[in-house]
C-alpha cells in the first residue's frame, strides 16, 4: 500500500496539472514541466508524461499522439477544472493583474501563471459572452501626476535575473554603467523591485558594504545570479526606506515645512495634504499658508519650484518630534 503522504502529492500534482491543461489549444508535457517548475513544483518530466497519460484516460482530455511531443487539451464538452471553468469576474481580475503586476512579480512566477492568464483572455474575448466584464478595462486608467514617460529599455534576460535572485535570497553580479556613464562589475545584494513612474530601480547592498543603493535597471547590461544565498537584513525594510524619501533623493530627514501659495495652485492641497499634520491658514488675497511635516528632499524642492512665482517665504525647520541617529 501506498504512503498517504504519496498518495497525497500524486493527488495534488493531478490537480495542478488539470488546472494547467487549456481548452482551445494544445500543451505539451514539457510545456507543464516547466510551469511547475517555475511555480516551485519540482517533479521529474517522467513523472508529468506519466500522470498526463493517466488524466487522458479518466478525464475528458485529449491526447494528440500523432507526432512527438504529445498535445493534451481539455475536449470542447468537457467540464474541466479550475482554469477552464473562471467566472468572467475571476477572468477580469486576472486581466489586469498580468496587466498591473507584470514587473512587480517574479518572471517565472509570472509564467507559471499563463494557463490561468491565457484562459482569462479568451473568457474575455469578442466571442464570449462576458461582454460587461470584457468592456471594464476600457472604463479605467491609471494616469500620470507629471509629465508621461516612455519606459527606458532593460537589457534582455536582465529583469528576469534579477526578480529571481531577489525572490529567492541569492547574490548577483552586475555589469553596471552609473548615471556619469562608467562601468563597473559589483557583486550585490538585491533587496527590493520598486518601480517609480516609467521606470524601475534594484534596491541593494555592495559587497563589504552596510548601507543601500538604488539602481537602475536600465542602466543593468547583463546580470547573473550566483549560486551564493544571503540571508536578509532583518533591519531593512522597504516600505520604511521609501517613507524616508530614498527615492525622491532624500535620506529621511524630517522638516517643518511652511510657503505661502495662491489659493487657485494650492487648492488641491485642501483635498490631498501634504502630511497628516498639515495645517492650513486662509489668508487674505487669496493665500494659503501651508505648514506640513516632510521629508527634505530633491523632490520636494522639484516641487515647490514647479508653482514658480506661485509659491513664496518657503521656510524650512528641523522637525522637532523626531531625533535622527
Amino acid at each position: 500500500m501506498p504512503k498517504r503522504s504519496d498518495t497525497r502529492e500524486t493527488a495534488l500534482l493531478a490537480l495542478e496539472l488539470l488546472r494547467r491543461i487549456p481548452r482551445n489549444r494544445k500543451v505539451t508535457a514539457s510545456d507543464l514541466h516547466r510551469q511547475l517548475k517555475d511555480a516551485g513544483v519540482e517533479r521529474d518530466l517522467r513523472t508529468i508524461q506519466r500522470q498526463l497519460e493517466m488524466l487522458s484516460e479518466h478525464f475528458e482530455i485529449e491526447r494528440d499522439d500523432r507526432s512527438k511531443p504529445y498535445g493534451y487539451r481539455w475536449l470542447e464538452q468537457a467540464r474541466a477544472l479550475a482554469v477552464p471553468t473562471l467566472t468572467p469576474q475571476e477572468s477580469l481580475l486576472l486581466q489586469l493583474a498580468e496587466e498591473h503586476l507584470r514587473n512587480l512579480l517574479p518572471a517565472r512566477l509570472m509564467k507559471s501563471m499563463e494557463g490561468f492568464f491565457s484562459q482569462a483572455r479568451r473568457n474575455l474575448d469578442a466571442n464570449g459572452n462576458a461582454r460587461l466584464e470584457r468592456e471594464w478595462p476600457a472604463k479605467v486608467r491609471v494616469v500620470a501626476t507629471s509629465q508621461p514617460l516612455l519606459p527606458p529599455k532593460v537589457a534582455p534576460g536582465v529583469f528576469e535575473t534579477v526578480s529571481e535572485a531577489l525572490y529567492s535570497n541569492h547574490w548577483l553580479e552586475l555589469d553596471y554603467r552609473n548615471a556619469g556613464g562608467k562601468r563597473n562589475q559589483v557583486d550585490i545584494m538585491p533587496l527590493g523591485l520598486v518601480q517609480q513612474g516609467p521606470r524601475l530601480y534594484l534596491v541593494c547592498r555592495y559587497r563589504g558594504f552596510d548601507n543601500e543603493r538604488n539602481l537602475a535597471l536600465h542602466r543593468i547590461h547583463s546580470a547573473k545570479m550566483s549560486t551564493l544565498t544571503f540571508e536578509r537584513p532583518k533591519a531593512f525594510n522597504l516600505k520604511r526606506y521609501d517613507d524616508d524619501g530614498r527615492f525622491g533623493f532624500g535620506y529621511g530627514k524630517k522638516i517643518r515645512l511652511s510657503f505661502c501659495i495662491e489659493r487657485g495652485a494650492g487648492l488641491h492641497l485642501l483635498e490631498s495634504p501634504l502630511s497628516a499634520d498639515q495645517q492650513v491658514v486662509e489668508c487674505q488675497d487669496e493665500v494659503l499658508e501651508i505648514t506640513a511635516t516632510v521629508v527634505d528632499s530633491a523632490m520636494l524642492d522639484w516641487w515647490l519650484r514647479g508653482f514658480g512665482d506661485a509659491v513664496w517665504d518657503v521656510r524650512r525647520q528641523p522637525d522637532a518630534g523626531r531625533q535622527d541617529g
